[in-house]
């Protein structure tokens, strides 16, 4: 679940781990961003869009949204778990912090600077020298595929982010679908590439451990593909398939 496209990366992990899973993708591209949005609003958006997956009766919710994780996780875990058990997304501070060096943090205006990405550098980032980096416009033109949007977000955040750093820590799912673009936008003139950390390959392995599922990639996709719209079925928006995640989940499997 999501607010819109970001589950992308998440999804798209699980199929490449276990091309027999059975995925529902729901999400609300309607109420796009939730960044801006209060927690109490985003508490309330993300339970509706829990709801709607957990209808479907899934052995696992994978919250495939660093906002939804960072605000409205506590009240899903209340009314989902035990029956349901709820994977949050975690910004991969600790990973990327690793060894010290210069780190930044691209994420949301909403999630930057909060008390729990603060929680966050704190616990796991203390010998690093870190940057905390607000990416305005970045998700909802990620949503749209809106490449000159994409272009001019990048660009903002990239003159914010100090020359040389080692590693960027994608703090929004959204930006895993353009970390190339992100990581060429940082990159300095005969300087190394940084390291770039996103959550997706982390939360999909979590997800199946906590359902005791091993990884077991096949050659063809074959679990079913659904997708809820605001709570309604439907189909990958056309923006999804703009981005090889999007085209791995629609290529092959059948869509019910």
């Amino acid at each position: 679940m999501d607010s819109g496209i970001g589950l992308l990366a998440a999804a798209a992990a699980v199929r490449r781990l276990r091309p027999d899973a059975e995925l529902v993708l729901s999400c609300d591209p309607g109420s796009m961003p939730w960044g801006p949005r209060d927690p109490e609003d985003v508490t309330a958006r993300a339970l509706a869009v829990a709801r709607a997956a957990a209808a479907h009766r899934p052995d696992a919710l994978i919250v495939a949204c660093n906002t939804a994780s960072v605000h409205a996780l506590p009240a899903l875990r209340a009314e989902l778990e035990p029956a349901l058990p709820v994977i949050g997304t975690v910004p991969a501070v600790k990973p990327a912090a690793t060894g010290g060096g210069a780190v930044a943090i691209w994420a949301t205006p909403a999630t930057t600077g909060s008390p729990y990405q603060r929680g966050l550098i704190a616990d796991f980032a203390r010998d690093a020298d870190v940057t905390e980096v607000p990416c305005p416009g970045l998700a909802d033109a990620v949503e749209h595929a809106d490449e000159a949007g994409i272009d001019r977000a990048v660009a903002a955040a990239a003159a914010l982010t100090p020359p040389g750093v080692r590693a960027v820590v994608l703090g929004c799912t959204h930006y895993e679908l353009v970390a190339e673009r992100i990581r060429a936008a940082v990159r300095a003139p005969g300087a190394p590439a940084p390291a770039l950390y996103g959550s997706a390959g982390a939360v999909a392995a979590q997800a199946l451990r906590r359902i005791g599922a091993d990884a077991a990639p096949t050659a063809e996709p074959t679990g079913a593909l659904t997708v809820l719209l605001g709570g309604r079925p439907g189909v990958l928006p056309d923006p999804a398939l703009a981005y090889a995640e999007g085209r791995i989940l629609s290529a092959g499997a059948p869509v019910r």
